[in-house]
């Protein structure tokens, strides 16, 4: 396995399913996260590829206590005031190094693991969930206590998954992932894996932006129907994150939507999560990065 790693996404969808065979886990709201232990150090990864180590030493160097050898996926997630904040997180992810070290000092971050992709044996994607799953509790179980590096809640009793979806939203849940236990750990959107969210939200690919490279006005996405559309202006600190993802990609060229604004097209690995009741005019709202 190489770094980075496509990882697994989860289909969204309006209500838990009901078969035997799910199980289900609590979604934190945070930023996507895996975690290499290479033969002589950690890197952490960001879904987009991007390597974020820097952003996130604070668990980092507690995953130098794993084995050589371990990916592990799972959740980076700052807590201010015993909730999880994902503003927390978003300012981390946003910061230069060494903001992202005074940030952790304040508010140090949890790692909280949901899926182990390669133990020093070697790649165990293939292997069923619910076996993954006993493999990386078992790591995790090796580790000193406490750990910032902690295993996420899981449960195959569907009364349970519903029990966290209605109460937990105030510390910061954002739902519950279903997953199927006989599943192995597939790049990309699989229908083994689904998602249910308070926010009425989709995702969506930038296919461009409006202004300066280096502080983009607006997005220009592409829907999952198909569609193209313009977002609203977005805020100085996603501006911050999609810019710097934006000197990744190939220079962009000038394209022009059906309504007529002018943009830059770009061909980008960059996930953006929309407001769904918005994606029905010409004009969407971001709620933030994916």
């Amino acid at each position: 396995m190489e770094f980075p790693v496509q990882v697994a996404l989860a289909e969204l969808v309006p209500v838990l399913p009901t078969a035997p065979e799910w199980w289900f886990e609590i979604k934190l709201d945070g930023h996507r996260t895996v975690m290499w232990r290479t033969a002589d150090g950690v890197r952490l990864q960001a879904r987009s590829g991007r390597d974020v180590t820097a952003n996130w030493m604070d668990i980092a160097l507690p995953g130098m206590r794993l084995p050589p050898g371990m990916v592990l996926d799972g959740e980076a997630v700052v807590v201010v005031n015993e909730r999880i904040s994902f503003e927390a997180a978003q300012s981390r992810a946003a910061s230069a190094p060494a903001r992202a070290r005074r940030l952790a000092e304040e508010h140090p971050a949890l790692y909280v693991v949901w899926d182990v992709l390669a133990l020093p044996t070697g790649d165990v994607r293939g292997r069923p969930y619910v076996e993954r799953r006993a493999m990386m509790l078992d790591v995790l179980a090796g580790l000193p206590s406490p750990s910032p590096i902690q295993a996420v809640s899981a449960t195959d009793d569907l009364s349970v998954a519903q029990a966290w979806y209605d109460s937990l939203q105030d510390t910061g849940v954002e739902g519950v992932v279903a997953k199927l236990g006989t599943s192995p750990y597939r790049s990309g959107h699989s229908s083994s894996w689904k998602k249910v969210r308070h926010a009425e939200t989709t995702d969506a690919a930038v296919v461009g932006y409006t202004g300066p490279t280096k502080r983009p006005r607006a997005l220009v996405i592409r829907l999952p129907n198909g569609r193209v559309r313009l977002t609203r202006a977005i805020g100085a600190q996603l501006a911050a994150q999609v810019a710097a993802l934006l000197t990744l990609s190939e220079p962009g060229r000038k394209a022009a939507l059906g309504t007529g604004e002018v943009y830059t097209a770009v061909v980008v690995d960059l996930m953006v999560e929309v407001l769904a009741e918005t994606t029905r005019h010409a004009v969407v709202t971001v709620t933030r990065l994916q």
